[in-house]
């Protein structure tokens, strides 16, 4: 299932207005600017589909500034457990990949959340985190983000 998405743009503001106001014809809605306090954590501009929060996984959308050398794809993948995380992540490096960061907890994210991110020979970013608890609905939901 993907979890999130980043999109790498080169007008915050502009592009807030843009998503904001397409997204909501899809059902989507505005979270708005969430100001991290993590080191090399961008501010980012967020966007949720309507079953995220309502005791149900959903997707994200988060915008951010472009920075040099992106190549503006970052993507989330959700993963079961921390044991999953690591074998993707070594998986992931196997086949080609860089891991970006250590492998571990992310608690600026949320409390129990654990993730990897590795970069592929291209520059995109996939990151790969569980959630811990996942909420009680997570296995039995359907929507347009499962793949």
């Amino acid at each position: 299932m993907i979890d999130h998405v980043y999109i790498s743009v080169a007008n915050l503001t502009r592009s807030a207005a843009f998503y904001k106001q397409f997204l909501a014809s899809l059902g989507w809605r505005e979270f708005g600017l969430h100001k991290s306090t993590a080191a090399g954590v961008p501010d980012l501009h967020g966007f949720l589909e309507a079953a995220y929060g309502n005791g149900q996984i959903g997707c994200s959308i988060w915008l951010r500034q472009r920075q040099a050398g992106e190549t503006g794809l970052y993507i989330g993948l959700v993963a079961d457990s921390p044991e999953e995380v690591n074998a993707a992540a070594d998986a992931a490096v196997a086949a080609g990949a860089t891991l970006e960061s250590p492998t571990g907890n992310r608690d600026h994210f949320g409390p129990g959340y654990y993730a990897a991110n590795v970069v592929d020979f291209d520059g995109n970013r996939i990151e790969i985190g569980d959630r811990n608890p996942p909420p009680p609905t997570r296995p039995h939901t359907i929507n347009a983000c499962n793949i």
